[in-house]
């Protein structure tokens, strides 16, 4: 499946949605709609965070299925939650 892009791949400024459509009646709406914040994440991070919820919100089964140390998932989930209050502040 194709990947959602969230940037411009000319200049690297957000994207924004102009429209959507049924696969069922063919409805289409048009407009211009931002990006839901979760989307504007980098693919790793929404990734962690859909592993994060799928375990519970348990730092403890991330660090184990990612291999990693408790400190450094919960080190990367700090940069998620960095990287998600700047994004609600533009």
């Amino acid at each position: 499946m194709k990947k959602l892009p969230v940037s411009c791949p000319s200049c690297a400024s957000a994207l924004q949605v102009s429209s959507l459509s049924c696969t069922s009646c063919d409805t289409v709406i048009q407009g211009s709609y931002s990006l839901p914040m979760l989307l504007q994440l980098p693919q790793e991070e929404q990734d962690f965070i859909l592993e994060f919820v799928l375990s519970g919100g348990s730092l403890k089964a991330m660090a184990k299925k990612l291999d990693r140390s408790y400190p450094t998932v919960r080190n990367l989930l700090d940069d998620i939650i960095e990287n998600l209050k700047q994004l609600r502040n533009e």
